[in-house]
């Protein structure tokens, strides 16, 4: 099933990267009989790795004429400025384990933070910590994943 979605997912960001704006539009039905499987393993794969963490938007329609409207989200300084900001409001709620590991990637993959610097964030966010409590680890998490950023962007 992995192998599958690895496939449905690779499709998909292969037809981005050809897109000159980054957005396709796409039926569910049709790519279900393509990778000869049922609609809602396309839906998986979309629910899981086009995340807006990830760096995606997914618009859908349902029914007869339903389509899937996918969008690659650009990220530039400014924007991960915005991010931040955004982050810092989650302090309230915090922020979950994969969230937190999502953004990151995100961030390396816009060539924000190099890839060793996503690995030392994601190493300081990661739940390892098991006795402490959820709600304390997310408030902690989304704190020091901001202060991380706050350091990083300075310097560049």
């Amino acid at each position: 099933m992995s192998n599958l979605a690895n496939n449905i997912e690779s499709y998909i960001k292969c037809l981005l990267n050809a897109s000159p704006n980054a957005a396709i539009l796409l039926q569910r039905k049709e790519l279900a009989e393509r990778f000869q499987c049922v609609p809602s393993q396309i839906n998986y794969v979309l629910s899981t790795r086009f995340t807006p963490e990830r760096g995606y938007l997914v618009e859908s329609r349902r029914g007869g004429g339903g389509y899937l409207r996918i969008r690659r989200l650009d990220l530039n300084r400014d924007k991960v400025v915005q991010l931040l900001e955004m982050l810092r409001g989650l302090v309230e709620d915090g922020i979950s384990f994969q969230e937190a590991i999502d953004f990151v990637g995100r961030l390396t993959d816009a060539r924000i933070v190099t890839r060793r610097e996503g690995q030392l964030i994601k190493a300081a966010v990661c739940q390892d910590a098991r006795q402490m409590e959820e709600e304390f680890l997310r408030s902690t998490r989304a704190i020091m994943l901001a202060r991380m950023l706050e350091i990083l962007l300075q310097d560049s």
